[in-house]
Protein backbone atom coordinates (compact mmCIF):
# COMPACT_ATOMS: atom_id res chain seq x y z
CA UNK A 1 0.00 0.00 0.00
CA UNK A 2 1.03 3.57 -0.58
CA UNK A 3 1.01 5.98 2.33
CA UNK A 4 1.91 9.61 2.70
CA UNK A 5 3.03 12.03 5.40
CA UNK A 6 1.16 15.25 6.06
CA UNK A 7 2.36 18.77 6.62
CA UNK A 8 0.16 21.44 8.17
CA UNK A 9 2.71 24.16 7.50
CA UNK A 10 2.94 26.58 4.61
CA UNK A 11 -0.53 25.87 3.26
CA UNK A 12 -1.60 28.12 0.40
CA UNK A 13 -5.05 29.69 0.67
CA UNK A 14 -7.71 27.56 -0.99
CA UNK A 15 -11.12 28.91 -1.94
CA UNK A 16 -14.12 26.95 -0.56
CA UNK A 17 -15.53 27.02 -4.08
CA UNK A 18 -13.86 25.26 -7.04
CA UNK A 19 -12.38 27.57 -9.65
CA UNK A 20 -9.23 25.98 -11.13
CA UNK A 21 -7.83 26.80 -14.54
CA UNK A 22 -7.63 23.75 -16.78
CA UNK A 23 -8.21 22.56 -20.32
CA UNK A 24 -11.71 23.20 -21.64
CA UNK A 25 -13.42 21.91 -24.76
CA UNK A 26 -13.21 24.10 -27.83
CA UNK A 27 -16.08 26.48 -27.11
CA UNK A 28 -16.62 30.07 -28.18
CA UNK A 29 -18.84 32.86 -26.92
CA UNK A 30 -20.85 32.66 -30.14
CA UNK A 31 -21.70 28.98 -29.63
CA UNK A 32 -22.36 27.64 -26.17
CA UNK A 33 -22.39 23.91 -25.59
CA UNK A 34 -25.56 22.53 -24.04
CA UNK A 35 -24.67 20.27 -21.12
CA UNK A 36 -27.29 18.31 -19.19
CA UNK A 37 -26.43 17.12 -15.68
CA UNK A 38 -28.54 14.60 -13.79
CA UNK A 39 -28.21 14.83 -10.02
CA UNK A 40 -27.38 18.53 -10.41
CA UNK A 41 -28.34 19.28 -6.78
CA UNK A 42 -25.94 16.66 -5.47
CA UNK A 43 -22.31 16.92 -4.48
CA UNK A 44 -20.53 16.19 -7.76
CA UNK A 45 -23.29 17.48 -10.04
CA UNK A 46 -23.55 20.89 -8.38
CA UNK A 47 -19.78 21.34 -8.36
CA UNK A 48 -19.55 20.52 -12.06
CA UNK A 49 -22.46 22.83 -12.92
CA UNK A 50 -20.81 25.65 -10.98
CA UNK A 51 -17.52 25.03 -12.77
CA UNK A 52 -19.06 25.04 -16.26
CA UNK A 53 -21.09 28.19 -15.62
CA UNK A 54 -18.09 30.06 -14.23
CA UNK A 55 -15.89 29.06 -17.15
CA UNK A 56 -18.46 30.30 -19.66
CA UNK A 57 -19.31 28.76 -23.00
CA UNK A 58 -21.83 26.34 -21.53
CA UNK A 59 -25.58 26.29 -21.06
CA UNK A 60 -26.26 23.95 -18.13
CA UNK A 61 -29.55 22.06 -17.86
CA UNK A 62 -30.00 20.32 -14.52
CA UNK A 63 -32.24 17.43 -13.50
CA UNK A 64 -32.82 16.32 -9.91
CA UNK A 65 -35.75 14.99 -7.88
CA UNK A 66 -34.19 16.41 -4.68
CA UNK A 67 -34.49 13.11 -2.82
CA UNK A 68 -30.79 13.38 -1.95
CA UNK A 69 -29.74 16.69 -3.47
CA UNK A 70 -30.09 20.16 -1.96
CA UNK A 71 -31.81 22.78 -4.11
CA UNK A 72 -29.72 25.59 -2.62
CA UNK A 73 -26.60 23.95 -4.05
CA UNK A 74 -27.74 24.37 -7.65
CA UNK A 75 -25.75 27.32 -9.00
CA UNK A 76 -27.47 30.39 -10.36
CA UNK A 77 -27.52 30.20 -14.13
CA UNK A 78 -28.42 26.52 -14.33
CA UNK A 79 -31.72 25.69 -16.04
CA UNK A 80 -33.15 23.44 -13.32
CA UNK A 81 -35.95 20.89 -13.71
CA UNK A 82 -37.43 19.05 -10.72
CA UNK A 83 -37.93 15.60 -12.20
CA UNK A 84 -36.99 11.96 -11.62
CA UNK A 85 -34.61 10.27 -14.06
CA UNK A 86 -37.01 7.31 -14.30
CA UNK A 87 -39.73 9.50 -15.80
CA UNK A 88 -40.05 9.54 -19.59
CA UNK A 89 -40.92 13.22 -19.35
CA UNK A 90 -37.17 13.86 -19.17
CA UNK A 91 -36.92 13.13 -22.92
CA UNK A 92 -37.81 16.65 -24.19
CA UNK A 93 -35.10 18.15 -21.96
CA UNK A 94 -32.44 16.34 -23.99
CA UNK A 95 -33.32 18.17 -27.21
CA UNK A 96 -30.27 20.03 -28.59
CA UNK A 97 -28.09 18.75 -25.75
CA UNK A 98 -24.45 18.18 -26.69
CA UNK A 99 -23.18 16.29 -23.64
CA UNK A 100 -24.81 14.51 -20.71
CA UNK A 101 -23.26 13.95 -17.29
CA UNK A 102 -25.22 11.32 -15.41
CA UNK A 103 -24.69 11.40 -11.63
CA UNK A 104 -28.20 10.81 -10.25
CA UNK A 105 -28.27 7.59 -8.23
CA UNK A 106 -29.15 5.88 -4.99
CA UNK A 107 -25.59 5.75 -3.69
CA UNK A 108 -25.51 5.16 0.06
CA UNK A 109 -24.32 1.55 0.29
CA UNK A 110 -26.10 0.84 3.59
CA UNK A 111 -29.38 2.21 2.23
CA UNK A 112 -28.97 0.16 -0.94
CA UNK A 113 -28.47 -3.00 1.09
CA UNK A 114 -31.80 -2.38 2.81
CA UNK A 115 -33.72 -1.83 -0.44
CA UNK A 116 -32.29 -3.67 -3.46
CA UNK A 117 -35.52 -3.18 -5.45
CA UNK A 118 -35.36 0.60 -5.29
CA UNK A 119 -31.59 0.44 -5.85
CA UNK A 120 -32.11 -1.40 -9.13
CA UNK A 121 -35.02 0.82 -10.10
CA UNK A 122 -33.07 4.06 -9.69
CA UNK A 123 -29.58 3.00 -10.63
CA UNK A 124 -30.34 0.58 -13.46
CA UNK A 125 -33.73 1.55 -14.89
CA UNK A 126 -33.05 5.23 -14.28
CA UNK A 127 -29.70 5.05 -16.05
CA UNK A 128 -31.17 3.17 -19.01
CA UNK A 129 -33.83 5.87 -19.27
CA UNK A 130 -31.08 8.50 -19.44
CA UNK A 131 -29.26 6.50 -22.15
CA UNK A 132 -32.51 6.18 -24.09
CA UNK A 133 -33.27 9.90 -23.84
CA UNK A 134 -29.74 10.67 -25.07
CA UNK A 135 -29.76 8.28 -28.00
CA UNK A 136 -33.17 9.47 -29.28
CA UNK A 137 -31.80 12.95 -29.97
CA UNK A 138 -28.25 11.92 -30.93
CA UNK A 139 -26.47 13.41 -27.93
CA UNK A 140 -22.75 13.51 -28.69
CA UNK A 141 -21.73 11.67 -25.55
CA UNK A 142 -22.84 10.51 -22.10
CA UNK A 143 -20.28 10.66 -19.28
CA UNK A 144 -21.67 8.65 -16.40
CA UNK A 145 -20.74 7.54 -12.90
CA UNK A 146 -19.93 3.96 -12.12
CA UNK A 147 -18.14 3.43 -8.79
CA UNK A 148 -15.00 2.13 -7.14
CA UNK A 149 -17.42 0.00 -5.08
CA UNK A 150 -17.25 -2.37 -8.05
CA UNK A 151 -13.81 -3.39 -6.69
CA UNK A 152 -15.11 -4.37 -3.23
CA UNK A 153 -13.93 -7.98 -3.56
CA UNK A 154 -10.63 -7.22 -5.26
CA UNK A 155 -7.39 -8.08 -3.50
CA UNK A 156 -5.22 -6.14 -5.93
CA UNK A 157 -3.89 -2.77 -4.75
CA UNK A 158 -3.68 -0.44 -6.53
CA UNK A 159 -6.74 -1.73 -8.38
CA UNK A 160 -6.91 -1.54 -12.20
CA UNK A 161 -10.14 -1.05 -14.13
CA UNK A 162 -10.41 -4.71 -15.16
CA UNK A 163 -10.49 -6.20 -11.64
CA UNK A 164 -14.23 -5.93 -11.01
CA UNK A 165 -15.65 -7.82 -8.03
CA UNK A 166 -18.87 -6.30 -6.65
CA UNK A 167 -19.95 -7.34 -3.13
CA UNK A 168 -23.01 -5.14 -2.52
CA UNK A 169 -26.35 -4.35 -4.17
CA UNK A 170 -25.06 -0.86 -4.96
CA UNK A 171 -21.98 -2.20 -6.73
CA UNK A 172 -24.05 -4.78 -8.62
CA UNK A 173 -26.38 -2.03 -9.82
CA UNK A 174 -23.41 -0.09 -11.16
CA UNK A 175 -22.08 -3.20 -12.89
CA UNK A 176 -25.39 -3.48 -14.71
CA UNK A 177 -25.14 0.11 -15.98
CA UNK A 178 -21.76 -0.78 -17.49
CA UNK A 179 -23.33 -3.53 -19.59
CA UNK A 180 -26.17 -1.28 -20.72
CA UNK A 181 -23.66 1.39 -21.77
CA UNK A 182 -21.85 -1.22 -23.86
CA UNK A 183 -25.14 -2.36 -25.39
CA UNK A 184 -26.19 1.19 -26.30
CA UNK A 185 -22.87 1.66 -28.05
CA UNK A 186 -23.17 -1.68 -29.87
CA UNK A 187 -26.80 -1.35 -30.99
CA UNK A 188 -27.26 2.42 -31.26
CA UNK A 189 -23.77 3.92 -31.49
CA UNK A 190 -24.24 5.99 -28.31
CA UNK A 191 -20.82 7.19 -27.18
CA UNK A 192 -20.14 7.09 -23.46
CA UNK A 193 -17.38 7.20 -20.89
CA UNK A 194 -17.63 5.49 -17.49
CA UNK A 195 -15.92 6.97 -14.45
CA UNK A 196 -15.19 5.05 -11.28
CA UNK A 197 -14.71 7.59 -8.53
CA UNK A 198 -12.89 6.57 -5.41
CA UNK A 199 -13.60 8.69 -2.31
CA UNK A 200 -14.47 12.12 -3.66
CA UNK A 201 -14.52 15.02 -1.20
CA UNK A 202 -14.76 18.81 -1.26
CA UNK A 203 -17.33 21.59 -0.93
CA UNK A 204 -20.99 20.51 -0.97
CA UNK A 205 -20.21 16.93 0.09
CA UNK A 206 -23.41 15.28 1.27
CA UNK A 207 -23.61 15.47 5.07
CA UNK A 208 -27.24 14.26 5.27
CA UNK A 209 -26.73 10.58 4.45
CA UNK A 210 -27.66 7.91 6.97
CA UNK A 211 -23.91 7.44 7.46
CA UNK A 212 -22.23 10.63 6.15
CA UNK A 213 -18.82 10.60 4.42
CA UNK A 214 -16.04 10.80 7.00
CA UNK A 215 -14.75 14.22 5.92
CA UNK A 216 -17.98 16.15 6.36
CA UNK A 217 -19.01 14.05 9.38
CA UNK A 218 -15.75 14.74 11.23
CA UNK A 219 -15.68 18.45 10.35
CA UNK A 220 -19.29 19.10 11.38
CA UNK A 221 -19.01 17.21 14.67
CA UNK A 222 -15.78 18.98 15.66
CA UNK A 223 -17.14 22.41 14.73
CA UNK A 224 -20.15 21.68 16.96
CA UNK A 225 -17.91 20.55 19.80
CA UNK A 226 -19.12 16.96 19.58
CA UNK A 227 -17.25 13.67 19.34
CA UNK A 228 -17.16 12.22 15.81
CA UNK A 229 -17.81 8.52 15.28
CA UNK A 230 -15.31 6.12 13.73
CA UNK A 231 -16.60 2.68 12.82
CA UNK A 232 -14.16 -0.13 13.56
CA UNK A 233 -10.54 0.52 14.48
CA UNK A 234 -10.08 3.44 12.11
CA UNK A 235 -7.41 1.58 10.19
CA UNK A 236 -9.42 1.14 7.00
CA UNK A 237 -7.61 2.91 4.20
CA UNK A 238 -9.23 4.97 1.46
CA UNK A 239 -8.07 6.78 -1.67
CA UNK A 240 -9.44 10.33 -1.46
CA UNK A 241 -9.72 12.64 -4.49
CA UNK A 242 -10.85 16.27 -4.52
CA UNK A 243 -13.90 17.18 -6.61
CA UNK A 244 -11.93 19.85 -8.52
CA UNK A 245 -9.56 17.17 -9.79
CA UNK A 246 -12.34 14.94 -11.10
CA UNK A 247 -13.99 17.94 -12.75
CA UNK A 248 -10.78 18.45 -14.72
CA UNK A 249 -11.29 14.98 -16.17
CA UNK A 250 -15.02 15.51 -16.71
CA UNK A 251 -14.28 18.45 -18.97
CA UNK A 252 -11.59 16.54 -20.81
CA UNK A 253 -13.99 13.65 -21.45
CA UNK A 254 -16.37 15.83 -23.44
CA UNK A 255 -14.18 16.23 -26.49
CA UNK A 256 -11.31 13.79 -26.01
CA UNK A 257 -12.30 10.90 -28.26
CA UNK A 258 -9.68 8.71 -26.58
CA UNK A 259 -12.14 8.38 -23.68
CA UNK A 260 -14.96 7.03 -25.87
CA UNK A 261 -16.19 3.61 -24.78
CA UNK A 262 -13.66 3.50 -21.96
CA UNK A 263 -13.76 3.32 -18.17
CA UNK A 264 -11.40 5.26 -15.93
CA UNK A 265 -10.48 5.14 -12.27
CA UNK A 266 -10.39 8.58 -10.65
CA UNK A 267 -8.45 8.74 -7.39
CA UNK A 268 -5.10 10.11 -6.25
CA UNK A 269 -3.27 6.81 -6.19
CA UNK A 270 -2.53 7.36 -2.48
CA UNK A 271 -4.54 6.05 0.45
CA UNK A 272 -4.91 7.08 4.07
CA UNK A 273 -6.40 5.47 7.16
CA UNK A 274 -9.53 6.93 8.73
CA UNK A 275 -7.45 7.66 11.84
CA UNK A 276 -4.96 9.64 9.75
CA UNK A 277 -7.79 11.65 8.20
CA UNK A 278 -9.21 12.40 11.64
CA UNK A 279 -5.81 13.52 12.90
CA UNK A 280 -5.37 15.97 10.02
CA UNK A 281 -8.88 17.43 10.36
CA UNK A 282 -8.51 17.80 14.13
CA UNK A 283 -5.16 19.50 13.56
CA UNK A 284 -6.58 21.96 11.07
CA UNK A 285 -9.42 22.78 13.49
CA UNK A 286 -7.03 22.87 16.45
CA UNK A 287 -9.22 20.39 18.29
CA UNK A 288 -8.13 17.84 20.88
CA UNK A 289 -11.52 16.07 20.91
CA UNK A 290 -11.21 12.29 20.76
CA UNK A 291 -13.47 10.25 18.46
CA UNK A 292 -15.91 7.57 19.57
CA UNK A 293 -15.17 4.09 18.17
CA UNK A 294 -18.22 1.96 17.35
CA UNK A 295 -18.49 -1.57 15.90
CA UNK A 296 -17.42 -1.87 12.27
CA UNK A 297 -19.87 -1.59 9.39
CA UNK A 298 -20.42 -4.71 7.31
CA UNK A 299 -19.83 -4.87 3.57
CA UNK A 300 -16.95 -2.40 3.43
CA UNK A 301 -13.52 -3.20 2.03
CA UNK A 302 -10.57 -2.80 4.36
CA UNK A 303 -8.75 -0.71 1.78
CA UNK A 304 -9.10 0.84 -1.62
CA UNK A 305 -6.43 2.35 -3.82
CA UNK A 306 -6.87 3.47 -7.41
CA UNK A 307 -4.62 2.53 -10.27
CA UNK A 308 -4.91 5.81 -12.19
CA UNK A 309 -2.31 5.04 -14.84
CA UNK A 310 -4.96 4.85 -17.59
CA UNK A 311 -6.23 8.39 -16.95
CA UNK A 312 -2.68 9.66 -16.53
CA UNK A 313 -1.80 8.42 -20.01
CA UNK A 314 -4.31 10.97 -21.34
CA UNK A 315 -2.55 13.81 -19.52
CA UNK A 316 -4.78 14.02 -16.46
CA UNK A 317 -3.11 14.43 -13.08
CA UNK A 318 -4.69 15.13 -9.66
CA UNK A 319 -3.33 18.43 -8.35
CA UNK A 320 -4.92 19.11 -4.97
CA UNK A 321 -3.18 17.60 -1.95
CA UNK A 322 -5.09 16.32 1.04
CA UNK A 323 -4.40 19.18 3.45
CA UNK A 324 -5.39 21.91 0.97
CA UNK A 325 -8.46 19.96 -0.08
CA UNK A 326 -9.54 19.43 3.52
CA UNK A 327 -9.18 23.14 4.21
CA UNK A 328 -11.54 23.91 1.31
CA UNK A 329 -14.09 21.53 2.83
CA UNK A 330 -13.71 23.13 6.26
CA UNK A 331 -14.13 26.62 4.79
CA UNK A 332 -17.29 25.60 2.95
CA UNK A 333 -18.88 23.98 5.99
CA UNK A 334 -17.98 26.97 8.20
CA UNK A 335 -19.02 29.66 5.73
CA UNK A 336 -22.06 28.03 4.12
CA UNK A 337 -23.45 25.02 5.99
CA UNK A 338 -22.99 26.24 9.57
CA UNK A 339 -23.61 29.91 8.77
CA UNK A 340 -26.94 29.16 7.10
CA UNK A 341 -28.08 27.10 10.11
CA UNK A 342 -28.57 23.99 7.98
CA UNK A 343 -27.64 21.70 10.87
Amino acid sequence: MVTSNFSLKQRPQVSPFPNPTVHSPNVSKSHRLNVLITGVAGFIGSNLADRLIKEGGYHVIGIDNLSYGVKEQIPAGADFHLIDIRDISIYPLFKNVDYVFHFAAKNCISDCQLDPVETADINVRGTVNVFEAARRVNVKKVIYAESSAMYEGSRTLPTPEDDVSPQSFYAVSKLNTMYFAKAYLQFYGLRSTALRYFCVYGPRQDYRRTIPPVFSAFIIKLLKGEQPVIYGTGEKRRDFIHVDDINDFHIQCMEDCRTDGEVFNLGRGINYSVNEIYSVIAGLLKSDTKPIYLPDLSGEAQANLADISKARKLGWEPKINLVDGLQSSIDFIKNVVMKDNKL
